[in-house]
């Protein structure tokens, strides 16, 4: 995995493995605060060692900023630590996470080990978390699920996005509205950093421009479908949508991001054709 320092006491850690999921470290004399929890227990483990050789206090929470999988399946490693999350995040993760948990065990052995530890602490719109000399600011930013939130470092102003920021937008899970809002709100918030839920650190340089072109992708490929529903084209036709001429580069995430793009325009696609029959 790659690590990156972006702060004195601030560590980013971005998988080799699994479509480039980030892993957020904050240290302190009081303990670490860590972001999301790789999938894979292997490399969640890497990043234990490395706290533990930093941090004589240990983890003292761990904050999911979603409740996939991705996200969420290391948090058994960081036991002693309390889990934070938004409410939804426990209320799904305790109904749909077991069964999923099963199933990915049978596709990957991998992950026989790993066990769901719910989150310990939620909230419902915010939350200020204070360890050490450190202010986190936890945030709903719905959108790409209903239980997403962002989490701002104040001081250096770094956000953790959780996956409301990422090299495409994806929103199969959740409401396109709801996520132009949520990055509209991340623009108001003026982050110096941005530590993408998958992806490369987006510096203040770039940050404005990166997410105009997702809020401008997520009205594109609303457009682009909507009229192929209303003329009545088959689904098939989504193909020829390429994500280039909705704004995003094709390159990112290993190419990863035409199968959210294409992902994306299937949802859509579904959603508008199920609205249009029931008017």
């Amino acid at each position: 995995m790659r690590r990156e320092r972006v702060a004195d006491d601030i560590y980013v850690f971005i998988s080799e493995r699994y479509a480039q999921v980030t892993m957020g470290v904050i240290l302190t004399e009081e303990g670490a605060i860590v972001i999301d929890s790789f999938p894979f227990p292997a490399e969640t483990a890497e990043v234990v060692d490395f706290i533990q050789h930093f941090a004589r206090q240990g983890v003292r929470y761990v904050i999911n900023t979603h409740y996939h999988a991705d996200h969420t399946y290391g948090n058994y490693l960081l036991s002693e630590a309390e889990v934070i999350a938004h409410r939804r995040c426990r209320e799904i993760l305790a109904k749909l996470g077991p069964e999923g948990l099963a199933k990915a065990r049978e596709e990957n052995p991998e992950l026989a080990e790993v066990e769901l530890h719910l989150p310990d602490i939620t909230f419902e719109t915010e939350l200020y978390v204070h360890l050490g000399p450190r202010t986190l600011h936890l945030m709903h930013a719905p959108g790409h699920t209903d239980d997403s939130i962002v989490v701002m470092v104040e001081g250096d102003k770094i956000l953790f996005a959780g996956d409301v920021v990422m090299p495409v937008p994806y929103i199969v899970w959740g409401d396109r509205e709801q996520f132009i809002q949520s990055l509209k709100f991340i623009q108001e918030l003026k982050p110096e950093n941005i530590i993408q839920g998958h992806g490369d650190i987006l510096l203040r340089g770039e940050l404005r421009q990166d997410i105009e072109d997702s809020i401008s992708y997520l009205n594109a490929i609303y457009e682009r479908v909507r009229k192929l529903v209303d003329s009545n084209a088959p689904e098939s036709r989504l193909a020829h949508i390429d994500i280039e001429s909705c704004g995003k580069s094709r390159i990112p995430l290993d190419g990863l991001v035409r199968q959210l793009h294409q992902a994306n325009l299937v949802y859509l696609y579904r959603k508008l054709k199920a609205e249009k029959k029931r008017r």
